[in-house]
């Protein structure tokens, strides 16, 4: 969202082809595999079920990424990895 919002890195595509800036749904998951098959699933509706799908989950269409600007930062680098006996 931060690149979406700042226009930095974002490769061309359909954000950015609709110059598309507010988050007006989301869902959580740990699981990346999961997230991907329901982002394809998602792709595939038809336009009447996703918009039912915002409009149960909000229903006035805020922008749900304001606020966060503030907090979010964009890494100037990557934090190190830790290893699980916590050895860097």
């Amino acid at each position: 969202m931060f690149e979406h919002k700042h226009k930095h890195k974002v490769e061309k595509g359909f954000s950015q082809k609709y110059n598309l800036m507010k988050l007006v749904y989301y869902e959580v998951t740990n699981d990346i595999e999961g997230a991907i098959k329901r982002e394809k699933q998602l792709k595939n509706w038809h336009r009447d079920w996703k918009i039912n799908l915002i409009n149960q989950f909000n229903p006035g269409w805020m922008d749900l990424s304001e606020g966060f600007w503030g907090m979010m930062k964009p890494a100037k680098e990557m934090p190190k990895q830790v290893r699980h006996d916590n050895k860097i």
